[in-house]
């Protein structure tokens, strides 16, 4: 039997004649995923850096959003050789690689995303979802057409290497994390401060220069609006944990007494 796979988010990147927009899956939950996934967004971060998810939920989430028209994106935790192996023999083809400062570190992301002899990825195609246990032909041989690599850059020191973090091949795209990038410039939890919004700026003439596509961050409406607007070629613009903790504390504003949300605010 032969099977064909997704198409790739650097495919869905290409063919787009405006900014992809997604959100963030952090809860872990296939079900919150799923609900997620028909949405009508383009695209889905499935996180495992500032989340609780495994291995095991990952490919659950891989399983679930595969039935609809969403493209799953997986950040791990670290570029981690081994952690990046594993995740793409689970089936992921759109991997986020954060914290990417430099050139030499986003072409060691690209090494772990490859075989040899371009790369160092274990090969395990026959045991793996990644090429439905050998059911997808050529999978070997085709395999970086069958994978997106997203750096991301997130620090003060990776906006001033942008050009060259995307000039490096194999490097598919670049996706810009302002929270953090505010934390190394001194301005933590000001995603928006002028200095950090030109540092954001920065990035994406950088990386637009090296002739890839670039995306940002921006859970903030206005933010994401005039990234959108400056040309931003995907954002990410909520997520699971943030959509669920503002509407539970809008139906409390609602409903419940001011003072009474008091009282129990001080416990």
């Amino acid at each position: 039997m032969a099977l064909q796979l997704a198409p790739t988010f650097r495919a869905r990147l290409n063919g787009s004649d405006r900014a992809l927009v997604g959100m963030w899956a952090c809860t872990g939950s296939p079900l919150v995923t799923e609900i997620a996934a028909g949405s009508g967004l383009d695209w889905l971060l499935i996180d495992m850096e500032h989340s609780a998810n495994t291995l095991d939920s990952v490919l659950v989430q891989l399983q679930v959003t595969a039935g609809y028209p969403i493209t799953p994106v997986v950040r791990v935790p670290a570029g981690d050789t081994v952690m990046i192996k594993q995740v793409l023999d689970l089936g992921a083809q759109n991997l986020i690689v954060p914290m990417v400062s430099s050139a030499e570190e986003a072409q060691a992301a690209v090494r772990a995303v490859r075989y040899p002899p371009a790369g160092v990825r274990g090969v395990g195609s026959a045991l793996a979802r990644s090429a439905r246990w050998n059911r997808v032909d050529g999978y070997l041989q085709n395999a970086d057409a069958h994978t997106t690599l997203v750096v991301q850059i997130e620090t003060a020191a990776g906006v001033d290497a942008a050009e060259e973090i995307a000039a490096v091949d194999g490097v598919d795209a670049v996706f810009v994390g302002p929270s953090d990038l505010a934390a190394s410039m001194g301005h933590l939890g000001q995603q928006t401060h002028p200095d950090v919004l030109a540092a954001v700026a920065r990035a994406f003439a950088a990386v637009k220069g090296a002739g890839k596509p670039v995306g940002v961050n921006a859970f903030d409406p206005v933010a994401a609006e005039e990234y959108i607007a400056h040309g931003t070629d995907f954002i990410a613009v909520g997520a699971d944990v943030a959509l669920l903790a503002r509407a539970s504390e809008a139906l409390a504003t609602r409903f419940i007494p001011a003072s009474d949300s008091a009282q129990r605010a001080s416990y």
